[in-house]
C-alpha cells in the first residue's frame, strides 16, 4: 500500500543543493510540506524560496546538538507534525590510506552517520505518531572500489549497516528505515571538500557516463523517486536501493 504525498510533512538535512535539494522539490510539486537545512545560508535559502510557502528553510549544521533539536522541532512546526526524515547531508574526504589525518576520517563518519543516526533519533517521537520513516544515504562507492575513497565508502558502508539494525528495532513502532544508494548523480559534494572544480567535475560526469549500464548519470530527481518509495510503501524496510544507472555492474573509470 502506497501513502499519498498530499499533505506529507518531510525534515530534508543537506536540503539547499544537490540530492536534496531534488528530494525537496519533487515532494514539494507533490503537495508535502517540506523543511530543508544546510549550512550555507545562500543555498538553503534560495531554494526554498524557489519552492514556495510550503519549503521552510532551517540555517543549521547537523553536527551540532542544538541544531539537530532545532530542526525538529521546525519541521514538525512548519508540517504540523513529521512524516520522514531524509538525511542527505554528507562530507567526503579523498586520499591515500598513508595520507588520511584523524581528524578528516572523523569529520567523514561525524556527517554521514553519527549526526544521522542522532537526528533520527531526535525524530522518533515525532515519527512514531505517524508511522513515518527514515531514510539513509549510502553510495555507490560501497559497490564498486575507487581508491582513494576509502573514508567515505567506510562511512556509507556504515550507514547501510545501521539502516538494517534500525528497520528491526524500529520496526515494532511501524516507523520504517531504508537507505537509497545513488550512483553518480551532478552534486556540488566533491566541489565543497575542495577535491575538484567545477570545470573538473563536469569533465568527470561526461567521463564517468559511458559506464553506466544506461549511458548517463543520474539526476537528483530520479534519485528522489526512489526515496518516495522507501517513504510511501508501507510493507517495505530495511532495505539499501540502489539506483545507479547500472554503474555498479560494469567497469568504472576512478
Amino acid at each position: 500500500m502506497m501513502r499519498s504525498i498530499e499533505g506529507m510533512s518531510l525534515l530534508v538535512t543537506g536540503g539547499g543543493t544537490g540530492i536534496g535539494a531534488g528530494v525537496a522539490r519533487y515532494f514539494v510539486e507533490r503537495g508535502a510540506r517540506v523543511t530543508i537545512c544546510g549550512r550555507r545560508a545562500d543555498k538553503v535559502q534560495a531554494t526554498a524560496q524557489a519552492l514556495g510557502p510550503a519549503c521552510h528553510a532551517v540555517v543549521a549544521d547537523v553536527a551540532v546538538d542544538a541544531d539537530r533539536r532545532r530542526l525538529v522541532q521546525e519541521a514538525v512546526a512548519h508540517g504540523g507534525g513529521l512524516d520522514a526524515l531524509v538525511n542527505t547531508a554528507a562530507d567526503m574526504v579523498r586520499g591515500p590510506l598513508a595520507e588520511l589525518q584523524e581528524d578528516e576520517l572523523m569529520k567523514v563518519f561525524q556527517i554521514n552517520v553519527v549526526s544521522a543516526m542522532l537526528l533520527s533519533g531526535l525524530a522518533l517521537p515525532e515519527l512514531e505518531k505517524r508511522r513515518g520513516a527514515v531514510v539513509f544515504f549510502g553510495s555507490v562507492h560501497t559497490r564498486r572500489a575507487y581508491p582513494g575513497a576509502s573514508p567515505y565508502a567506510a562511512s556509507k558502508g556504515a550507514v547501510e549497516a545501521v539502516t538494517k539494525v534500525l528497520a528491526a528495532e524500529l520496526g515494532p513502532k511501524q516507523v520504517r528505515v531504508n537507505c537509497v544508494v545513488p550512483g553518480a548523480v551532478p552534486t556540488d559534494l566533491n566541489i565543497r571538500a575542495g577535491l575538484f572544480t567545477q570545470e573538473e567535475h563536469d569533465k568527470r560526469m561526461d567521463a564517468i557516463a559511458p559506464y553506466h549500464v544506461l549511458g548517463r548519470v543520474g539526476t537528483p530527481e530520479e534519485v528522489a523517486e526512489s526515496v518516495d518509495y522507501c517513504i510511501r510503501a508501507e510493507w517495505f524496510t530495511g532495505q539499501s536501493v540502489v539506483i545507479d544507472g547500472g554503474l555498479s555492474l560494469g567497469l568504472s573509470p576512478f
